[in-house]
């Protein structure tokens, strides 16, 4: 299946080539589970069990590899599947990967731009076993009959979820023109880090002209809400918080980058973020939500994989 190994003297001590198979064992987890921090955990667990067999025992070690990481990922699949049965969903995705200083590796952020968003967002309506035998055929080019032993089903039944699950990805609508997840992600991620720096000028180059920023009554503290409006003032209130904004992380927010601060695990406020696709292509919304009940109606998703609670 694999010709990965063939190149690999078998006088290599073991380490060296596990590290050697790591880079695609992690590109096939990440699409799988949509994850840094689960495909570390499912590429380090496949370490170990590779240790305990030990070498002797596995005759194709990139066959055998592929094979443990996939089963590693369909438990994963089927327990964050369980998961989200329990009265408070408990989201572990990190679509985006985090971006607080010297915390993600650059090649985890390239990893998860070569991905990019709108697949994983795609992946993420297909059930566990679609999702791997979509990602293995159709993601990897590995055949139906070598997937087969991987899901312990026969072949027959993994083309049937294969199939199934491209027909579904099909029928997801594409995004509109302009509006690129990986680009909004993006934009979103350097607008933390001109808050975070309190940089007036980068603020400005990130914002629409006419950019409106609105919060609501419990972002205040009065009751009322605040609507700010022009990237000049957005820019300088925004440079004023470079204190809080330390606090903020990035997430998914029903399905869109966006800012959360979640003090202890506990979501307190969410960013949404709106882009003007037609004009300047620049940010031309923030909106800032700290009420609990609208809060608890939120999908989210942080990019450190923290499961969060509410605040009430």
């Amino acid at each position: 299946m694999h010709d990965d190994d063939q190149d690999q003297p078998d006088t290599l001590a073991l380490p060296e080539r596990f590290e050697a198979q790591r880079p695609r064992l992690r590109a096939i987890a990440y699409r799988m589970l949509g994850s840094l921090a689960e495909t570390d955990d499912a590429v380090q667990e496949a370490w170990l069990r590779l240790e305990r067999t030990g070498a002797e025992q596995v005759r194709d070690l990139p066959a055998w590899l592929t094979t443990v990481v996939t089963r590693i990922c369909l438990n994963l699949l089927r327990s964050r599947e369980a998961r989200r049965e329990e009265p408070l969903e408990a989201f572990s995705t990190d679509w985006i990967g985090a971006a607080d200083e010297g915390r993600v590796p650059e090649d985890e952020a390239l990893l998860a731009e070569e991905v990019g968003l709108a697949l994983l967002v795609v992946l993420d309506t297909l059930g566990p076993a679609e999702r791997i035998a979509f990602v293995l055929h159709d993601l990897f080019d590995v055949a139906f009959d070598d997937i087969a032993p991987m899901m312990e089903r026969n072949t027959a039944a993994v083309r049937q979820l294969a199939s199934r699950a491209r027909r579904k990805v099909r029928e997801v609508p594409a995004p509109e023109p302009g509006s690129d997840p990986a680009r909004r992600r993006r934009a979103v991620d350097a607008y933390l880090t001109a808050a975070r720096a309190g940089d007036f000028e980068a603020l400005l180059t990130l914002l629409d002209p006419d950019v409106v920023l609105s919060g609501d009554g419990a972002v205040t503290g009065t009751g009322h809400p605040l609507t700010l409006q022009g990237a000049l003032t957005v820019a300088k209130s925004a440079t004023l918080a470079a204190g809080r904004a330390r606090y903020a992380e990035l997430a998914l927010v029903d399905g869109q980058p966006g800012l959360i601060m979640a003090p202890l695990g506990n979501l307190a406020i969410v960013m949404r973020f709106t882009f003007d696709d037609k004009g300047s292509g620049g940010i031309s919304g923030i909106d800032i939500v700290a009420d609990a009940d609208t809060l608890r109606a939120l999908a989210v998703q942080p990019a450190s994989g923290a499961e969060l609670g509410r605040f009430s």
